[in-house]
């Protein structure tokens, strides 16, 4: 086991960068943030994958008074163009071997900031760099030309997250800066990510940070002190010698990784210590209970899970024993928080019926989506606010989901919205209509599905779909599956009937469709 340093660092590669180094130049980066014109209020977009630099540029953003706004770096330049666009970024960080896939998507005069692609990322996603035709700084250069902010921003700002609802354009969540004196939304997860637990603690950090909890669980432990240790992209056994060499405490993960992690030989599983471990939480995606039983019996009852979103916040968690206890649980509310679950008629419903979830967040300031307030009124039912999901509360409190109202699909931890990619398919030619929807995967929980109409006479191949898809969308948002069919079904109203497509692939998985 690698001897873990008293002073807390973030330990990435062969580096072990201090935290009182990286406040030092988060304060000069907040500076040179300032310099460029950021004032408070504004958003500073972050095209970063896990690295110290990503520390130290949210934590800049924030100082200088602004928004973090990290995207998602699978993104098209289309994509990131709409989100710089409507977020109204007044400055770009990117590192060096993704800015050229979505430079053309940056507005004219956004300065660019740009990175050196650490080796060891480098090395993990095989990315080399690129030249970039848009005008850009070095980071290193621009944080070191300046002095430590002299008056930091009193305000700590969340960052601002993407998502996304049925009309498939991304929203950003944007939250109201806390009250003075309050405890800061990037801090109010401590209790259910087991970060406010005395003693050392020591953090696995391999979930992308421009997703809602690895940004708020990445960031706090930084807050608390904690030592973190970056893996550049998630391996299985990697992350088991990981957890062995540094004496790992403490992660946040999803359940795609459980399911590599149990495929893993016996006699690889049974090579590692793993007795360091503490607290496992994850979150962000359904798991099956027989996957969840898997790890309880592998690693013990340091398992932990929580429901929530970047509209609620931290909603709902539970243990391991609960876990055997109630399968496919995702807990009782946390503190502070209210669970209802209301009908279609508008009422709240008793314990064991099933309709939406509906959360009212504790103590986290009001949120809105930016340029997007209708949007926000549209979630609410006075305090209580929904994402579209669907379940029941049992009579002890706990809470079950079943479905999505709103179709998201959730793929290996990653939010998907089919409209957006029905969006771009009825642009290809050829395509008359057609119905995107998830469908179950042994490793992601949901893959994608398409079912494609033609126009009259049209003759369609899913290989050449799937090939004008990645053209436009993410390679994780071109459907896995194509199936071309004369008609789709559909209701009186006309609206495609897509639970009748779902409804096949779905059937005797134990999930309300």
């Amino acid at each position: 086991m690698s001897a873990i340093e008293s002073t807390p660092a973030v330990h990435a590669g062969d580096r072990r960068v201090g935290h009182a180094e990286i406040r030092e130049r988060a304060l000069k980066a907040a500076a040179g943030l300032r310099a460029l014109g950021v004032r408070e209020g504004d958003t500073v977009a972050l095209v970063l994958r896990n690295d110290v630099a990503f520390f130290e540029a949210a934590l800049g953003a924030s100082l200088a008074g602004a928004y973090p706004v990290p995207l998602n770096w699978h993104s098209t330049a289309e994509e990131a163009g709409y989100i710089l666009r409507d977020s109204g970024a007044r400055a770009v960080i990117a590192h060096a071997d993704l800015l050229p896939g979505m430079e053309a998507g940056i507005p004219a005069g956004v300065p660019v900031l740009v990175v050196d692609t650490p080796d060891e990322i480098a090395a993990a996603y095989a990315a080399a760099v690129a030249p970039h035709a848009v005008p850009a700084r070095a980071w290193d250069g621009f944080v070191d030309e300046h002095g430590p902010l002299a008056d930091p921003s009193p305000v700590n700002r969340s960052a601002v997250i993407y998502t996304s609802g049925t009309t498939g354009k991304p929203k950003g969540v944007r939250r109201q800066p806390p009250a003075p004196g309050a405890t800061p939304p990037t801090l109010s997860g401590l209790t259910p990510f087991g970060l406010d637990r005395p003693g050392p603690i020591i953090v696995l950090m391999n979930g992308p940070m421009y997703h809602a909890a690895p940004n708020i669980y990445g960031l706090s432990a930084l807050h608390v002190g904690a030592d973190i240790v970056l893996q550049p992209r998630f391996d299985a056994e990697e992350m088991l010698q990981l957890i062995e060499r540094h004496g790992i405490t403490h992660m946040h993960i999803v359940p795609t990784m459980f399911v590599r992690l149990l495929k893993l030989p016996e006699a690889v599983k049974a090579k590692y210590d793993l007795s360091s471990l503490q607290f496992v939480v994850h979150g962000a995606a359904p798991c099956p209970p027989a996957v969840k039983r898997a790890m309880i019996d592998w690693w013990g009852p340091v398992i932990f899970e929580y429901y929530g979103s970047s509209e609620t916040g931290l909603a709902a968690f539970h243990g391991a024993e609960e876990a055997v206890a109630k399968p496919g649980t995702v807990g009782r509310p946390l503190p502070g928080v209210d669970i209802v679950i209301v009908g279609d008629d508008g009422a709240e419903l008793p314990a064991g019926e099933v309709g939406e979830v509906y959360i009212r967040p504790a103590n986290l300031p009001d949120f809105t989506y930016i340029g997007a307030d209708e949007k926000r009124r549209e979630v609410g039912r006075g305090a209580h606010v929904t994402v579209g999901d669907v379940g029941y509360l049992d009579a002890d409190g706990y809470l079950f989901l079943c479905d999505r109202k709103r179709d998201m699909v959730i793929s290996g931890g990653v939010n998907i919205y089919p409209a957006e990619i029905e969006a771009v398919l009825l642009d290809v030619s050829g395509v008359k209509d057609c119905a995107v929807f998830g469908i179950p995967d042994e490793e992601f929980g949901e893959a994608l599905c398409a079912y494609v109409e033609p126009v009259d006479g049209a003759t369609l191949d899913p290989v050449d779909i799937r090939a004008a898809l990645a053209g436009r969308l993410s390679r994780y948002k071109v459907p896995r599956l194509v199936e071309i069919v004369p008609a789709l079904p559909r209701e009186d109203s006309g609206k495609i009937f897509k639970r009748r497509l779902r409804e096949p692939y779905w059937e005797g998985r134990g999930r309300a469709i």
